[in-house]
Formats: C-alpha cells, sequence, structure tokens
C-alpha cells in the first residue's frame, strides 16, 4: 500500500497545483474579458469555487507529514505547468480562451475522477468527499462553458465584423 499512498500524494499535489495555476488563468482572463459579460460572471463564480477548492486541497495535503515541506515542490511544479499552459491564453482573443478553458475543465475532471478512485483503494473518505465535491463543480463548469461557447463564437464573429472590440 505504501506505492499507492506515494502514488495518491502524488497525484494530490499535482492537482493542488492546478488549482493554483486554474487561480491564476481565471484571474488573468477575468481581467481581460469586456465585451462577454455572462462569460466574466461565471468564470468570477468558478474562480470563487477553484479558490475554495484550492483549500481544500491544501487541507488535505496539511495531513500528511510532508505537508509542510511541499511548497517548493508545489511551486515547481506550477511553474511549469504555467510554462505550459499559460502559453494557450496569451492571446487575448475570447473563443480560443473559451475554447482552452473547455479542454482545462476536462484536464481538471479526469484528474479527479482518478483522485477519487485512489481515494477509494486508500480508503480515505474524507479526501474522496473532497473529490467529489470538486469534480460536481468542475463537471459544472464545462457543462456551461460547452452550453454557451456557441454563442461566445457568434458573438466574437458578430463583434468583429462590426470592428467592435471583440477579442476581449
Amino acid at each position: 500500500m505504501t506505492h499507492s499512498a506515494d502514488h495518491f500524494l502524488d497525484w494530490l499535489r499535482d492537482a493542488h497545483a492546478m488549482e493554483l495555476q486554474a487561480i491564476s488563468l481565471l484571474r488573468s482572463q477575468i481581467g481581460r474579458i469586456e465585451s462577454y459579460p455572462d462569460l466574466k460572471a461565471r468564470l468570477q463564480r468558478h474562480l470563487a469555487e477553484t479558490e475554495a477548492q484550492e483549500q481544500a486541497l491544501k487541507a488535505l495535503l496539511d495531513r500528511t507529514p510532508q505537508g509542510s515541506s511541499m511548497l517548493k515542490d508545489i511551486t515547481s511544479r506550477l511553474t511549469a505547468a504555467a510554462q505550459g499552459v499559460g502559453t494557450l491564453f496569451s492571446a487575448a482573443e475570447v473563443v480560443k480562451a473559451s475554447m482552452t478553458a473547455y479542454t482545462f475543465e476536462h484536464t481538471e475532471i479526469a484528474t479527479y475522477r482518478v483522485l477519487i478512485a485512489a481515494a477509494d483503494e486508500l480508503g480515505d473518505q474524507e479526501a474522496r468527499q473532497v473529490f467529489e465535491q470538486i469534480i460536481t463543480e468542475e463537471i459544472a463548469m464545462a457543462d456551461w462553458l460547452e452550453a454557451h461557447i456557441d454563442t461566445v463564437t457568434r458573438l466574437y464573429l458578430m463583434r468583429d465584423e462590426r470592428d467592435l472590440q471583440a477579442r476581449r
């Protein structure tokens, strides 16, 4: 079971780093969006959820003996993630940002499915409950993005055709 616990801890660290990255990306997106109030409002709501998720994951990490020494590891993982994911949001175009956000949500969903299975295997009901709450929020955000990507795309095209502020 030692290997399983080690894998679980690694995946939990990765999830925490992922949520820290999500907070950074969401703040950046929210700050750039000007012409899409529904999208901005939903991202603001998801930012609040994501901040709570990050705190819940941090609390799970703090339960472990390595909890206090994880900051350096998390920071290095976050930096690596920022290099890969951060460039996806460098263009302010809202359509590309929406597509990337949709993809990111599904990565988070997959991550929490793995963590739920691992927590279940280890008998960690507290962690499982945290992951089930988080995955519910991530699925809701992915569903919202899916339901609204058509509208965002059409609004972007309409605004661009009329030389209105479309990218943001």
